[in-house]
């Protein structure tokens, strides 16, 4: 009798153990608060719909601007286990780690459908990275709109570019603008309309729609919709040591959960922004308020070879210097097939 009442109370122990595995707090740190992702998003899911899968966790949300680091600190503070969860564009952090740089080169994509095959097949690759570099598992990869270029004087194609001062971010897209025989310039995102407005540059690249809220619209007269900037892809990692308080359904149905709530709508939303974006900078009917009247410059087929040409000749023999052969084999089995590039 004893014997079969302990068999009990240690079966009971092992099924309240599995149910809750699940961490008893978890410090999240979502994206940019002021863009959709995080307000429609991240933010409803690790407030509401995550406490309702694990109503014995505790979370704590601040976004990118709340935490104030710069770069890749962000992902360096998830590898110590400061934070258990962060959303952040995988240009801020190639520095740390150039296997992410693999997944956005400019120009790579320019419509929404090859972008998605693209992070797809390319998963598995940036999971082992982050593990690697950031002693964090891969959770999610969601757009932000195409990253496209602003110009306050007149061009009508990529050549146009030569000689032009551009504001960009990371080394892929300075990369990419000399190749064309542009000049890449680094600066705040907050300073870009007064120097467009006074010449301290030429041009600009950031999102459609983020451009027309931040008032780019009113500074610049040519909208160039070729993702020169890629998609700024939001990557979403948990810290491993934080992953594997998890039990292995417990993992699965976050995971599911996820795609659920963030991943397949956000993919969607970005999608809408993108279409939107251009809209409201044009003079088309904005959802968002008043449109501007920039002119939108259509992408010819010779810059679409123009841009094929300088990521082969210029941007990926670059980052084929910076990553282990391994990682060239596995971007030429993926992303490659899909654009019909050979990273060498």
């Amino acid at each position: 009798m004893k014997k079969s009442f302990m068999v009990i109370v240690m079966g009971s122990l092992l099924v309240l153990s599995s149910v809750y595995a699940a961490p008893a707090k978890l410090r999240v740190v979502g994206s940019w608060s002021s863009l959709s992702l995080y307000k429609e998003y991240e933010k409803p899911f690790w407030k509401k719909d995550f406490t309702k899968e694990f109503p014995s966790t505790k979370v704590r949300l601040s976004s990118l601007g709340q935490i104030k680091l710069r770069g890749a600190s962000v992902y360096r503070e998830l590898a110590k286990g400061v934070f258990d969860v962060v959303s952040t564009v995988g240009g801020y952090v190639v520095s740390d780690s150039q296997t992410l740089a693999g997944l956005d080169f400019p120009a790579l994509t320019d419509d929404i459908k090859t972008a998605k095959k693209v992070v797809d097949s390319y998963k598995k690759t940036l999971d082992e990275a982050l593990k690697k570099d950031f002693n964090a598992k891969l959770l999610s990869v969601v757009p932000y709109p195409a990253q496209v270029l602003f110009c306050k004087e007149k061009i009508s194609s990529l050549a146009d570019l030569k000689g032009k001062k551009v504001r960009a971010s990371g080394w892929t897209v300075a990369e990419f603008l000399d190749g064309i025989g542009a000049t890449g310039i680094t600066m705040s995102y907050s300073e870009v309309p007064q120097s467009l407005q006074r010449g301290v540059i030429d041009c600009a690249v950031t999102g459609g729609l983020s451009g027309y809220m931040s008032g780019w619209g009113e500074v610049s007269n040519y909208l160039y919709p070729l993702p020169i900037g890629g998609w700024a892809y939001v990557i979403t990692a948990m810290n491993l040591d934080t992953w594997n308080k998890f039990t292995k359904k417990e993992q699965e149905k976050l995971l599911a959960s996820i795609n659920k709530d963030i991943v397949v709508p956000a993919w969607v939303k970005t999608n809408y922004e993108t279409s939107e974006g251009e809209k409201c900078l044009t003079g088309q009917d904005c959802s968002y308020g008043k449109p501007a009247h920039m002119k939108l410059i259509k992408v010819q087929e010779k810059d679409r070879e123009l841009a094929k040409k300088v990521l082969i000749s210029r941007v990926i023999p670059k980052w084929v210097k910076k990553v282990p052969a391994k990682t060239v084999k596995e971007w030429n089995e993926t992303i490659g097939k899909i654009v019909n590039i050979e990273a060498k």
